[in-house]
């Protein structure tokens, strides 16, 4: 199979067909799948870093991509069309589905870059198959490329000054109230020195709030109707994530994980005197200026019950 190279453009991207997108760690990062010779030549630029990949796609496509950062126009229905770029493959579910849990039940026959998402009025639901030839421990980083991805698909539709941040590591706020977030499945079978057979990113963002309460009932909790993102739907929040998932690839490409690692934490809430990065197996590491004290938490057990889901709503808390 012939592998094209994945072009990098900050407004637009364009994918050649019979497309087999292969995504690479690095020891610091993640890349698109380049011709021998760049890869060569690349090797010899860094030779310390060891080389081992992971597929974010695997479909063959006939058809040319353009992904265009510009929003799209909201529609009115829960079964309108869904454009994603060529290379996922959409399995649309039924409103009483879970996307997460579907796409964990089909990651190992469907294969990477199935995206699962399910038609609801209030909410964006949608969750991603990842195949990674990481070792399980180092492979959780790509939770951060989702996290990025997802919370510049809203950064996208959002009306001026107002602020979307992330609560480390999953949940997902604009100007202080609750609409979402992020969560990471694998096999449960899957060793930490190993590569998993799969991963899943899942998402879920509060469209609309269908309590008959008023806001200040729930200051903590929002919708991004009420934050005023007028055209921004569960379609359009679906689609203008699977674009920013390919921006966020490519920035591992460029940056290595170090871009993606600092797009990440800028969305934190700030701390003053306070430092954070992100360890190579995906804790948070803080250390307080001026003293020796240091905080670490683990993404594994952050990871293992999502701090912004309901189970009994099925959606976001209020």
């Amino acid at each position: 199979m012939r592998h094209p190279r994945l072009t990098a453009a900050v407004s637009r991207r364009i994918v050649s067909s019979h497309e087999h997108i292969r995504i690479v760690f690095n020891g610091s990062g993640m890349c698109s799948y380049l011709p021998p010779e760049e890869v060569r030549e690349r090797r010899r630029a860094d030779s310390r870093r060891p080389f081992c990949s992971i597929k974010l796609f695997s479909q063959e496509k006939k058809r040319k991509l353009e992904v265009r950062l510009t929003s799209t126009p909201r529609r009115s229905s829960v079964s309108e069309p869904i454009n994603l770029p060529p290379p996922f493959t959409l399995v649309r579910l039924r409103e009483s589905r879970d996307s997460f849990a579907h796409a964990i039940d089909i990651a190992e026959e469907s294969g990477a870059g199935t995206l699962t998402y399910v038609g609801r009025f209030d909410l964006a639901e949608f969750a991603v198959v990842l195949e990674p030839n990481e070792p399980l421990r180092t492979a959780r980083r790509a939770f951060y490329a989702g996290m990025v991805a997802l919370t510049d698909a809203l950064r996208a539709y959002a009306p001026p000054n107002k602020s979307v941040s992330i609560d480390w590591p999953d949940a997902i706020r604009i100007d202080g109230g609750l609409v979402g977030g992020g969560r990471l499945g694998w096999p449960a079978s899957a060793k930490e020195d190993e590569p998993p057979r799969w991963l899943v990113f899942g998402a879920i963002v509060r469209t609309v709030s269908m309590t008959d309460k008023e806001p200040a009932v729930h200051p903590l909790s929002s919708a991004l109707e009420q934050e005023g993102f007028g055209e921004a739907g569960a379609v359009q929040v679906t689609e203008s994530f699977a674009r920013h998932l390919m921006l966020a690839i490519d920035a591992w490409q460029i940056d290595g994980f170090d871009g993606v690692e600092r797009e990440f934490l800028s969305r934190l809430p700030r701390e003053r005197q306070v430092s954070r990065r992100i360890d190579e197996n995906g804790d948070l590491v803080m250390h307080r200026i001026g003293m020796d004290e240091t905080e670490r938490h683990e993404l594994i057990k952050a990871l293992a019950v999502p701090s912004w889901l309901d189970p009994k709503l099925g959606g976001p808390r209020l």
